[in-house]
């Protein structure tokens, strides 16, 4: 005699195997396919983007600077008095040459002359300049001028160089001609997210294309002030803010080759106060000035309506509170965000959005 169990199990087993004849009978038929086998669906699959605009900002150009050095505050000049060595700059002072340094007004003081203005004058300009102040004591002074030391024109070299540093253009010279002042880069440098800034903005130049890839486009003229860094490499990473819990950089694992919106959604966690999983915004960078601006639902892809949205390194990702309309209220709702972490962003991003916006 069969136990209880036994018989209910044998039960189930019959309904199961019932059931399945049931559905072969009904027309439900189910084709193996051998492995490699290749399909084209009639249908792409549906995309959660919901809008996508490629923007990519001109390269900056300038005009080619002075072929005449000027002269400026920290630099100091040799001013020499054929025959009249007393007249001119001292010379020897402990054993060294001195000459006459610009002082922060842009004066420079010679004796029986006093002070001279020299700021933004070439040599041959302050030659003529002390030649007619001297013709009031000489016949004829022959003067001529020479920059000892150059020290008015600094321009920065930060982060992953090998020599960085300040340094002084004493010459016209171009972005890949001071990035060699700094001695190359270190092994952990990230070139991609490399940064020229010129009066507190981050100018649209690509200095990874120009070292990597021979785009002299990218070979600007330096100015007096310029700052060129170069940070380490992060590690790959993308960033997720606005109306999550836990706002800022998700490493992407070393196992995977990315993750995707879901996933970081996830991992930054969704704030319980309002949010709007239907319209979220990616700002993708694709060099230092190229760039795309996208628009994700992320509601479709939870609701199996589109399939996942995969996110590359140093995406941002912003979960707004309500639903947004143009880019420029997106982005005035992301703004004291971007600006909090600015050091760490893309320099698209700096450029775009930070600085000459949107």
């Amino acid at each position: 005699m069969k136990s209880p169990g036994k018989a209910l199990l044998s039960l189930t087993v019959a309904a199961l195997l019932a059931s399945l004849v049931q559905g072969c009978s009904t027309g439900v038929k189910y084709t193996n396919i051998p492995p490699g086998t290749v399909r084209t669906l009639e249908e792409a699959p549906p995309s959660a983007v919901v809008e996508s605009e490629k923007v990519e900002i001109p390269v900056y150009g300038d005009e080619e600077p002075s072929l005449q050095y000027k002269a400026g505050p920290g630099d100091v000049l040799l001013v020499s008095v054929f025959g009249r060595p007393d007249f001119g700059s001292p010379i020897l002072v402990n054993g060294q040459v001195q000459g006459s340094r610009v002082d922060g007004d842009g004066r420079i003081q010679l004796p029986m002359l006093g002070s001279i203005e020299v700021r933004e004058n070439t040599t041959e300009e302050i030659r003529a300049k002390v030649e007619k102040l001297l013709s009031l004591y000489l016949k004829e002074p022959s003067v001529t001028v020479e920059v000892l030391a150059y020290g008015s024109k600094q321009i920065s070299l930060l982060g992953q160089f090998n020599a960085p540093g300040a340094y002084y253009l004493d010459r016209p010279t171009r972005l890949l001609q001071a990035l060699a002042q700094g001695k190359g880069l270190k092994d952990n440098a990230d070139l991609k997210s490399a940064r020229l800034v010129r009066d507190q903005k981050v100018l649209p130049v690509d200095i990874y294309a120009l070292v990597r890839e021979g785009e002299v486009a990218n070979n600007i003229w330096m100015r007096p002030g310029d700052t060129v860094f170069v940070p380490q490499q992060m590690g790959r990473r993308v960033y997720v803010f606005g109306a999550v819990k836990r706002p800022g950089p998700i490493d992407i694992p070393e196992d995977q080759k990315a993750i995707n919106l879901t996933q970081a959604v996830a991992f930054a966690g969704l704030s319980d106060a309002n949010y709007e999983e239907g319209h979220i915004r990616i700002i993708r960078s694709r060099s230092a000035t190229k760039g795309e601006l996208m628009v994700v639902d992320l509601k479709k892809i939870l609701d199996g309506e589109a399939l996942p949205f995969m996110l590359v390194e140093n995406d941002i990702v912003f979960v707004p509170k309500g639903e947004l309309g143009e880019w420029n209220q997106a982005i005035a709702e992301m703004m004291p965000t971007l600006q909090a972490v600015g050091a760490f962003l893309q320099p698209f991003v700096q450029i775009r959005l930070l600085t000459s916006g949107r």
